[in-house]
This record gives structure tokens, sequence and C-alpha cells, in this order.
């Protein structure tokens, strides 16, 4: 087997990666960009599994000048300076290359190219077989019977790949870069002369000699401009071609560096990479449980693994045995407070059953498995046993109980009567509160961020995909481990966030009346539900089958083909293609393609690409909503019941999943159809309540414009207002169209619209929507005052913040990419206005559930979306708990004008708006 060589053209993949990845916006914890290590490093990956036998060197430009400057001062000019994040990214990756075991080669003025050169000439004296791992045409002189070059597309061409790709044989590539010049490089060229002309001169003459020779037989002005420009021709030729006697080590090609896990572990963790710190193989293994035995409590026995400092300070203990669970329950009971979590068999929360409890005081940590069946499972405390002991412990607010989501520990021991009292600390808000954007918020990430520590994975101790076990299913002896770790590093996090969070009063305020007693609220919320009418769900998707169909009839005969409206590629087809419609891709994929997502469509003037849309929104509606709203139906309570998430949104917002309530479309006709299958039982009513205009009624009060305050306080409507004021006329001579673009701009200016975004969605010209803008301005200053200081606030702070004193930090206000900074600083006008908005209607959620109390069969509150709050009534009672609802939330927070609360009631959520 023939020796194989992988010369990798870093600058070039560097670049790439940097440009490829911008949008997604990679950064570690810390907000340090990452995307081009991403990149580089993904695409070494790659190769190394395409070629696992082959030895890889890595060659990147080195800083400053080289060789060609000194021929030509005016080389690469042009070029801009690279960005300051790409440029940060460097030696953060030529680290990891390094850790990884591949040569790593940069030498002082020289070009990567000239390196590549240099070692591919070696290789070829050493019988390897080479490939060049790059895009750039300049290498592909290098093509021959032993070298090879892999495009940045993933094709390998050789000789002949290298003609049919150019135009040219890879010994005259040197030839038509001269000829052409480039310039990206300043490389001058030939006037005039592009690829096509080069290509036809060298296919006639065989090179640059035989040009020159023939010259005169060239006619035209490119001729004559050939002739007069032999000096720039010999110039570009000298600055294109490539150096092969580079100094290098001699022993390059026999020398293996060997990777350096230690040091790539310490990199991973550094830079976030999670994925490829597990594929080092250098986890915690799971630990090891001793046999039970007759001994007091069953010490898990210390695994032979690296472990965390702090980790072995701790004790871990099955408990099999009556008289050790006693003691358990003895020390429960004397207690202030202990960590608390279960082990269940899903994340059903109306479903999931109890497998294991866990528990740690002090320092003392317990599993007690009672529910594990898998076969030969040692003996078990009885269940219901367990439940009756520990019920009134849980139950007693004295006790204290720490834990990570107990929200969902909450619903799980309400599937066995059980309510758990005395919540005085849950990590995963914690963290939030502390800051929403730093990490994510399970466990396994904020035991990295904070902690630096890698906790044993629910993957690692149950598996993965089909095969994946209930935790039921588990050995005891692997589950343990598991278990007690979690209530070790939820107890270690709450002493490290304790400390941080008390530095910001304001936020540990938000903490401690907020977030926290918000718990057991949606843990009602969730656990009420909603009753769902089935039937009128069916009825909608027969309709909108019916609508889609005529749709597709009708985007064939536009099309003049039979086409898959829901397949991309027939979607670019029929569009882009010429033998199709020929339209002009408003935006492209990465790879280069035309794009037919919904924003590059949406771009797009044509009947065929709005029924393609329409037919997204319905398939979306139906697959969404209509089929799968019915099957999430509760099959012991028949109702619909969601999970609201308190640390997901960066902005204090709550989330809602299985389903998503919060994306069912607001004002279209079919999510007006969807909202109405929302019912009331029998005997009930639906009560609707919205907070009106309220992010505008925050600016007000933040900016303390002068004119908004007034509008509001004197309970004018603010668009018509503002129409009258921008457009300069009585608010009687406001029409609808006035109203509308005020509207447009009251709410898109708190959301960041450009000029150009105003009169896209007004249809106006950018000129007239400016100057609307400006109007608008004038006639609220301190708007404007507020947005120009809170952007410079939030450039020298960081964050921003609600009027109740939640932070919400903003990693790339000062980034240098200005397509990042300027997202951030859209954000911080926002931001205030969202995050104050959520303050607001949580405090209202905690009001309002105080004055509902436990067990009032009156009043469910059943949704929480957006601004709005939705509530199952007795039909009875429903004006005057309508009233009281609606004082409630207008009192829930003191701004400078009044809180407008809109209320209305029907026998469907639809018909209460």
């Amino acid at each position: 087997m023939s020796k194989q060589l992988i010369l990798l053209d870093g600058s070039a993949f560097l670049f790439r990666a940097y440009f490829s990845t911008l949008s997604q916006n990679l950064t570690n914890n810390a907000g340090f960009p990452t995307g081009a290590i991403f990149g580089v490093i993904n695409a070494i990956k790659r190769l190394q599994h395409q070629y696992p036998e082959a030895k890889m060197i890595a060659i990147f430009d080195a800083k400053g000048k080289n060789h060609r400057h000194k021929i030509y001062p005016e080389y690469k000019a042009h070029r801009k300076p690279a960005d300051e994040e790409l440029v940060m990214q460097i030696e953060p990756l030529y680290g990891i290359i390094r850790a990884m075991g591949f040569h790593f080669i940069c030498v002082d003025g020289v070009e990567a190219d000239d390196v590549i050169a240099t070692l591919a000439n070696l290789a070829k004296v050493h019988r390897f077989d080479t490939i060049i791992a790059s895009g750039d045409k300049d290498l592909m002189q290098l093509v021959n019977g032993h070298i090879q070059q892999l495009d940045m597309k993933g094709n390998l061409l050789d000789y002949q790949g290298v003609v049919d790709k150019i135009g040219v044989k890879p010994e005259q590539i040197l030839d038509l870069l001269a000829l052409t010049g480039d310039s990206a490089d300043n490389i001058p060229g030939v006037p005039s002369v592009g690829p096509k002309t080069a290509i036809k001169w060298l296919d006639q003459f065989g090179s640059i000699d035989g040009i020159k020779t023939n010259a005169e037989q060239i006619g035209g002005k490119v001729g004559e401009k050939l002739r007069d420009n032999f000096d720039l021709l010999d110039l570009s030729y000298r600055l294109v071609q490539l150096k092969f006697d580079v100094q290098l080590p001699c022993d390059i090609l026999d020398d293996e560096p060997g990777a350096d896990n230690a040091e790539l572990s310490r990199l991973y963790q550094k830079y976030g990479f999670k994925v490829w710190l597990k594929q080092l193989g250098i986890e915690q293994p799971v630990t090891q449980v001793a046999e039970a035995t007759t001994a007091p409590i069953t010490e898990i026995a210390q695994a032979e693994k690296p472990q965390s400092d702090w980790l072995v300070d701790y004790t871990q203990s099955v408990i099999f045995t009556q008289v050790d669970f006693e003691y358990l329950v003895k020390r429960l009971k004397a207690c202030k407070n202990f960590v608390f979590d279960l082990e269940t068999t899903s994340l059903n929360y109306m479903n999931a059953q109890i497998v294991g409890w866990v528990f740690l005081l002090d320092k003392d940590s317990f599993y007690i498995p009672v529910a594990h069946d898998y076969l030969d499972t040692p003996t078990q405390l009885n269940f219901d046993e367990v439940c009756s002991k520990l019920h009134p412990i849980l139950e007693n607010p004295n006790i204290g109980k720490i834990g990570q989501n107990l929200k969902y520990d909450s619903h799980i021991l309400k599937n066995y009567d059980i309510t758990l009292n005395g919540i005085v600390d849950d990590t995963m808000l914690k963290s939030y509160c502390l800051n929403s954007v730093a990490t994510r918020h399970n466990m396994d990430d904020l035991s990295v961020y904070y902690l630096n520590h890698q906790t044993i994975h629910f993957a690692d101790v149950a598996g993965k995909g089909k095969k994946q076990l209930t935790f039921n299913q588990v050995d005891i002896d692997i589950a343990a481990p598991y278990a007690c770790e979690d209530v070790i590093v939820t107890h270690k996090l709450n002493e490290v966030l304790a400390y941080e969070l008390v530095k910001y009063p304001d936020l540990y305020k938000l903490y401690l009346r907020v977030e926290l007693p918000l718990i057991p609220v949606l843990v009602k919320m969730e656990r009420n539900g909603v009753e769902l009418d089935a039937n009128a769900l069916s009825k909608q998707q027969i309709s909108v089958a019916t609508q889609m169909k005529t749709i597709q009839a009708q985007a064939f005969e536009l099309a003049g083909d039979v086409f898959n409206l829901e397949s991309p590629k027939q979607i670019q087809q029929i569009l882009f293609s010429e033998e199709g419609l020929g339209l002009e891709p408003k935006k492209k994929t990465p790879k280069g393609a035309p794009s037919t997502n919904e924003e590059a469509l949406k771009l797009l003037d044509h009947p065929l690409v709005d029924l393609i849309l329409s037919y997204r929104t319905l398939t979306k509606l139906n697959s969404t909503y209509l089929e799968t709203l019915p099957k999430q139906v509760d099959l012991n309570t028949k109702r619909l019941h969601t999970s609201y998430h308190q640390a997901v949104t960066a902005t204090g917002r709550l989330s809602s999943s299985n389903p998503n309530l919060q994306n069912i479309p607001i004002r279209s006709e079919q999510g007006a159809r969807i909202r109405d299958a929302f019912i009331a039982s029998e005997g009930n009513v639906i009560i609707a309540a919205d907070y009106s205009q309220i992010e505008l009624r925050i600016m007000a009060h933040i900016s303390q414009d002068a004119n908004l305050l007034d509008a509001f306080n004197n309970d004018m409507d603010v668009h018509s207002a503002t129409a009258s004021t921008m457009f300069n006329i009585p608010m009687e001579q406001v029409t609808s169209d006035h109203r509308r673009k005020a509207k447009a701009i009251n709410f898109g200016l708190i959301y960041g619209m450009s000029a150009f975004g105003l009169a896209k969605q007004i249809d106006v010209s950018r000129t007239e929507a400016k100057q609307y803008i400006d109007d608008y301005f004038e006639n609220y200053p301190d708007v404007l005052n507020y947005m120009n200081s809170t952007k410079e606030s939030a450039k020298a702070q960081g964050f921003v913040e609600t009027v109740i004193g939640r932070r919400l930090y903003l990693p790339q206000i000062n980034a240098k990419n200005k397509m990042l900074q300027q997202h951030a600083l859209r954000t911080a006008i926002n931001a205030p206005m969202q995050g104050s908005s959520a303050d607001i209607i949580k405090k209202a959620m905690l009001d309002i559930y105080a004055w509902i109390g436990q067990n009032n069969s009156d009043i469910k509150m059943i949704m929480q979306v957006h601004d709005e709050l939705v509530f199952e009534v007795k039909a009875s009672k429903a004006d005057e708990l309508a009233s009281k609802i609606k004082d409630l939330m207008g009192g829930a927070y003191q701004l400078d004008i009044p809180l407008k609360v809109d209320v209305g009631i029907g026998n469907s959520w639809q018909q209460a708006h």
C-alpha cells in the first residue's frame, strides 16, 4: 500500500470557515467567537475520517509581508485587514491543531502556497501519493500523476480533472494566472485579458513564451495591450510563480508529533466543543456500586477515575433496607433543608412514574431505588411505604427543598397526591436570573460552565436512540452514581450561584420574589390544562387538505409542470433554472445554490411564489397543530397539557412546548379556527385577558416622552394619536391608512426596524419611510433620546435592564462584526420592553394565583400566551371574575401610565378575544 499525504491549505480553510459560520454566531460560554475554529477543525476531522491512514500537515500563511512584496510592494495592497473576530481565533486554532498531533507549518517570508509546493515536491521524491486540500487555483499547477487536489466542495481533481475544470493543463496554470492577473491579490496581469482569451491563446501557442513569440499574430486592441505590457506579464508571472525551496525540517515526512489529549481536552473545554470532548474518550466513566450487603447503608464504591477535587468530599449510598430508610427519614425530619431529585420513567410529567428517590443532606447523598424492574433486580423497599413516609416531609413548608428544575419534580409528586412545599432554591432558575445568556441552564451545561465538571449524562447510563432504556430498566449499580451525582452537583452549583447572585440585589430579589414563587403557579396551570374540540380540528384538517389540493393545481398550471411543493430542490429547478421560470434568486445557500427558504422567497415577486408560501403555511399548520394537537390530549384527564419553560428565552418570557402555544398564528383565519377548538367544559366559559399595547406603554414609561405619556394617560388610541402628530392632521381626520402606517412605526421602532423594513411593510419608498421615521422622532423626541442613550449604556455596561431590574446581557454589543453588533443594538432597544412585559405578567400570575387559592372550583388559570392570560371559569360567575382579573392584572405593576387590560368572555379561546 502506497504512503499517503494530505497537505491542508489552512489559510484557505480558515477564511472559508469564518465567513460560512458568521451567521451562526458561534461562541463559547464567555462570548469568545469560535466559528472559524469550528469550521477548520471540522474539515480536518472529515479528512481524517475519509483518509484514516494518511499523514496530514496543516500549512498556514505567516503574518506580515513575504518575498512577493519585495518584488512588487503593491502586492495584496487592496486587501482589507482581517476582521478582529477572525484574527483572535487564529492562535487558539493553531493550538488545537498542534494538540491533535498534526504537523503545523507557518514559515515567515513566504506564503502557505510556497510551503505546499515545497512539500508536494518533497513528497513526490519520497513516493508519497499526495492530496492538496484547497480551493486555490494557484495550487492546481502542482497536480500530476502523484498529486491530486481536493477542492472545498469535496471534488477530487486529478490531471484530467484540472483540464476539465479550468480548460488548460496543470503545467499551464501558472501561465494562465500570469495572463489574467488577480484583482484580489493586486496582481496586474495583461489589461483586458480574461480567462477565455488566455485559455484560447494557451491552446493555440502552448505557453507564455509561445504567446510572446507570436504576439504580432494577435490582432485587435487586446493584441496591442499584450504587446504593450510584456513587463506587466513578466511581473505577474514572478508573483504567481511558486517557490519549491522553502526551508523545512528535513524529517517532516517521517516525524510524527503525537497527540496531546490533555491539552486538547483543555482547549475543547475552554472553547466549548463538547461533542469533540466526548470523542476523546476521556469522559468520566460510570461510577460502579458495591454489591448490596447487610451493612447499615451500602456505600457506592469510589470509581478509579479522575474526579473533580470537591466530589470526593461527598459520600454516595444506596438504601435497600428498612433500617437504613428509617435512619434517613429521621435525618430528613430534623434537617433545615436538603437537596432533592427524582428518577422517573418519562419526561412526560402527567404520566411519569417514580423509579427512585435521591437526597443529599450535608455532604451525604442517598439513592432509594423503588421501581427498577430488570431481570434479577435486587429486593427494593416497598414503593407505597416509601411514599407514605416521605409524604409529610415533602409537604412540610418548614423544611427547605433545593433542586434543579423542581417544577418537574413537583409534577411527578402531584401524580402521587403529594404537594412539594418549602422550595427554597432551584439552581436552574438561579442561573437564569444571574445571566440568562451565559449558558444553557440544564445541569450538564451548568456543571461544565460553573464547576468545570463533566457530569455523567443520561445517555451514559441508559443508552441512546431506539435502544435507550427507561430508567426502571437501568441496573441499580449504574443508576445510583448517576442519581447521587445529580444531587451533589446541584448542591455545589447552589453554593457557587448563591455566592454570585447575592452580589446583585435586584437580581436576587427577582429570583426570590418572581421566578421561584412562580414554580407552583406554573405547576397548577399546566395540570389544569385545557379542553380541546378534536372534531373541530378534524373538520379544519379536511378543509385545509382541500385548499392544499387547489393551491397545488394552481401551482402546476403556473409552472407548466408537475412538481413537489415541499421539495426545495424541485422548487429551485422550477423557479430559477432556464428550463423553468428563470427568476433571479435573491439569496443563496452557503453552497451557492439559490435559496428557497421563506425569507428568500418573500423577496420574489411572482404569483407562483405566493402559492408556494401559502402551501407551506398550510402544511406547517396541518402538521404542527391539526394533526398533532388531538394526539397530545392526555388519556386520563382528556385535556391538553403544555409545558411552560422559565429558563429558555433571554428576555424572561415564558416559552411553551408540547404543544407550543406561542406560535399559533394570531391574525390568520386558520389560526383563529385553531383557537376556536380550545373550549370550556360544560357549565364553564373562557376568559381571555390581554395587556393592551403593553410594550408601547413600557416605552412611554421608560423614555418619559411627554407626548407618548399624554396619549396613554388620556386613554387615546395611541396609533391614531401618533398618526395625528406625524401627519399634522386632527384626530378625527385620521384614516385607517394613516393609522396603519403609524402602528407599523410604533411597533417597528421598538424592534429596531429600519427605513428599508418600514418601506417594505407599508409599501412606500425608502425615502418616504425615512421621512416618516424622522417625523415620528420629531414628535416623540425622548423616544429617540432613550434609544440613543440605551445603546451607549449597553455598549458601556454590556447589558440592559427591565423595570424591575432583570439584567439582559448582550455578549455581541461590542463585536467587531457589524452585523452581529447591529443585531445586539436592536436587541438593546427591544429587550427592556419585552423583558418588562414578561416580568409584569409574571407578577400578575402570582397575584392571581394567591387570589384564586388552592381549592377554588369556580376558576382555573389554564394558559399564558405572550401578553395574555386565559382562564376557564364557572359561567354564572364570569362577569364578576373577569372584573377581578382585570383589576389584578392592571395593578400588577405601577407604571407612570395605566396598564390597560382587554378582557373577553366566550365558549372558546377565540370567542373570548
